[in-house]
């Protein structure tokens, strides 16, 4: 049996869409259901920030996660297939018409991707301060906690209606990745190989 691990919300639902193509059979979590058994697969609805340590640690032989999460994490997991789903991007953000940030000695950046932030900066030769934030990061440059943020953006109308704008690329490209734990890989080839061609036909 292999075992799914998926983001919780609307990637789990088109992901156990593209299931039900495959099987030709419904495939839903009930309610606050955690854990679902169907055609040979054991699914596990974790948080999107856990998937990829369920995997990397193999409490689950593969999952779908944002490459952003995989990418913060540096998760030691195989990248399979990139399931083109949940795509945005992420990006510097300030408040809109004022780049007065580009002429600071040191920026202070809110966000919740704290190693994507702070790799960017790093290799832009800026110093950085970075403020941790879990929500309403679009807040922080309007009250002066920090300069700019970092965040992932899909259409950029949260940043607009907040009076804030996109001003760098940080990952142009973030979707929802296929990933599988390297010894999973190795025990369970023939089923993982054999899945991953089927969701590749339907991606």
């Amino acid at each position: 049996m292999v075992t799914v691990a998926l983001p919780k919300g609307r990637i789990a639902q088109q992901t156990l869409h593209i299931f039900e193509q495959i099987f030709k059979e419904k495939f839903e979590f009930k309610g606050r259901e955690l854990i679902l058994k169907k055609a040979g697969f054991t699914f596990l609805n974790v948080r999107n920030w856990d998937v990829a340590t369920y995997v990397e640690y193999q409490a689950a032989d593969i999952g779908v996660v944002g490459y952003d999460v995989i990418k913060e994490l540096n998760s030691d997991v195989m990248e399979l297939l990139d399931m083109k789903l949940g795509v945005c991007k992420v990006c510097v953000g300030g408040i809109a018409n004022d780049d007065s940030y580009k002429n600071k000695t040191e920026l202070t950046v809110a966000t919740k991707l704290q190693n994507i932030a702070r790799e960017y900066f790093s290799k832009k030769g800026i110093p950085t301060k970075i403020i941790k934030l879990n929500g309403s990061i679009e807040l922080a440059p309007l009250i002066g906690l920090s300069d700019v943020i970092v965040d992932i953006v899909e259409t950029g109308t949260t940043m607009k209606e907040n009076g804030l704008e996109i001003k760098e690329d940080v990952l142009e490209y973030v979707s929802a990745r296929l990933i599988a734990n390297k010894n999973s890989f190795v025990e369970k080839k023939p089923q993982i190989i054999k899945l991953y061609e089927s969701m590749k036909e339907l991606v």
